[in-house]
């Protein structure tokens, strides 16, 4: 009888953390950023130093201008600073724009 128990409590958690949905931040990531319109760095955010460091020698950083050219196969072509790059999603997504 208490097997039964544990497992209709266990089934009755794990419904509920399927319902859970994906917290979703209200800022804009270049991900959601419209072709050929120059946005404003407004923050790189990730837990990953090497991701930050490497976005920082190709010039995204707070407070720098960023254009989105193009998506080709979930490579985003940005323009900073003058100079064209091709950078993956999960970089897209770390860029927060304004």
């Amino acid at each position: 009888m208490e097997e039964i128990l544990v497992m209709s409590m266990a089934s009755t958690l794990f419904k509920d953390l399927s319902k859970r949905k994906e917290i979703k931040y209200s800022s804009n990531t270049l991900v959601d950023a419209c072709f050929n319109k120059t946005y404003t760095i407004k923050d790189i955010r990730t837990t990953e130093k090497d991701l930050k460091e490497f976005l920082f020698t190709l010039g995204c950083y707070k407070g720098e201008e960023i254009t989105l050219i193009s998506i080709l196969s979930d490579n985003y072509v940005i323009v900073v600073k003058d100079a064209r790059y091709s950078i993956d999603k999960a970089l897209a997504k770390a860029i927060i724009v304004d």
